[in-house]
């Protein structure tokens, strides 16, 4: 419902240099935006983040061991420059796990600005599922927005954590927690689907998760997933298929009906054997959600109309490249673009960041960048300041 993507910040924050990229020549904007760089707080990494309708910039973040670590919470209300006491959203130390980056924990502001929090339960996270199986995890801040209650399990069945699970509310009071898994005492990725337990109380409660897709895609057991509910109602599901263990194919699940039945699109190709360990991202703005993913070590972004839900063509970063991962996008009230991704991350290693701006009609601008920096096992994201210029945080 709100103008969002992965991402966090910090007090410090510097002007980006516009570096290139290995781009082609770019059209030239009538006053480029300025993009700013941001440093998680307190050198978390894993950030997340959305914008809610008034501007406030909501954050989360991990820090810890990364195999039994922790998740604060943080708001800004001046566009990142300064932030509120952090709040741990785990109730059980030590619950949240970051290791293979896409694990981590994921957040969604639903009705009335309540913070919503998800996330894959470590080996010390409790409570547990059959034969100790992973939980998924979810919390919310109190009426008060005080203190973030208890955490709770969510999967009543559908177990088989190992990647993909992702959190979307939107401001009639629904609450969506996803994941993937196989099906009930079946085994393989070729089994595994996408899940969705729903809250219709604003994450009091919610129901027995059901299945989205009857399509028998399955799923790459430790790809990344993203949820997500837009200003209208709807709701998407990005995630990587895993037909016959080959076809790792992006698909698009769309619901116009709070999450009952969900209209299934494969949006690109991609056949290999060996689970890329990808993750995936939403913004919207301005009557677009736009859509962002990994294929082949290229990073793209799509815009889905939102009143037609017809979606572009993917739209490619700039340049030739193998080792682009983990895209992040926003979008601002000019209608302008900017996508995100980390370039060079590894298993247990760290790399960098980079940028690219682009113009209503999806051409590239000269505003670009790259910074060294990303730690181990993290992310990056974009966010749109109060003043409509981007921010890259990492």
């Amino acid at each position: 419902m709100f103008q969002s993507s992965i991402g966090a910040a910090s007090v410090t924050s510097v002007l980006a240099l516009t570096l290139g990229v290995g781009a082609p020549a770019a059209k030239p904007v009538d006053k480029p935006e300025k993009v700013t760089l941001v440093r998680v707080p307190d050198r978390g990494i894993q950030p997340q983040c959305v914008v809610d309708t008034k501007g406030v910039l909501h954050l989360i973040y991990f820090k810890g061991d990364p195999g039994a670590g922790d998740v604060f919470y943080v708001r800004s209300e001046d566009g990142g420059v300064t932030f509120s006491k952090p709040q741990r959203v785990n109730s059980k130390p030590g619950s949240a796990i970051a290791v293979g980056n896409i694990r981590g924990a994921h957040l969604a502001v639903g009705k009335k600005g309540r913070v919503h929090v998800a996330w894959m339960g470590s080996a010390k996270a409790e409570p547990k599922g059959p034969l100790d199986a992973s939980p998924m995890l979810y919390t919310r801040l109190n009426d008060k927005g005080t203190a973030f209650e208890p955490q709770r399990n969510v999967i009543q069945s559908a177990y088989g954590l190992d990647g993909g699970d992702s959190v979307a509310a939107d401001d009639a009071g629904n609450v969506y927690v996803t994941w993937h898994a196989p099906e009930p005492n079946a085994k393989g990725e070729g089994n595994r689907c996408v899940w969705v337990a729903r809250s219709t109380d604003d994450g009091k409660t919610f129901a027995k998760e059901k299945r989205a897709y009857a399509e028998a895609t399955g799923a790459c057991g430790c790809c990344g997933m993203r949820a997500f509910a837009d200003s209208k109602g709807a709701l998407y599901v990005l995630y990587r298929a895993a037909k016959d263990d080959v076809h790792r194919d992006m698909y698009l699940l769309t619901s116009t009906d709070k999450g009952t039945r969900f209209r299934g699109d494969k949006v690109q190709e991609w056949r290999t054997e060996n689970c890329p360990m990808s993750s995936a991202a939403f913004g919207e703005k301005n009557g677009s959600v736009f859509a962002a993913w990994e294929t082949k070590g290229q990073v793209y972004f799509s815009r889905i109309d939102q009143e037609t839900g017809k979606r572009s063509a993917p739209i490619a970063a700039p340049g030739e490249t193998s080792k682009r991962k983990h895209p992040v996008v926003a979008g601002n009230a000019r209608g302008e673009t900017i996508l995100v991704w980390t370039e060079g991350m590894g298993w247990n290693k760290g790399g960098s960041v980079a940028w690219q701006v682009y113009d209503k009609n999806g051409t590239a601008t000269e505003t670009r960048g790259h910074a060294a920096g990303v730690p181990v096992w993290s992310l990056v994201g974009a966010f749109v300041r109060p003043d409509g210029r981007f921010a890259v945080i990492y």
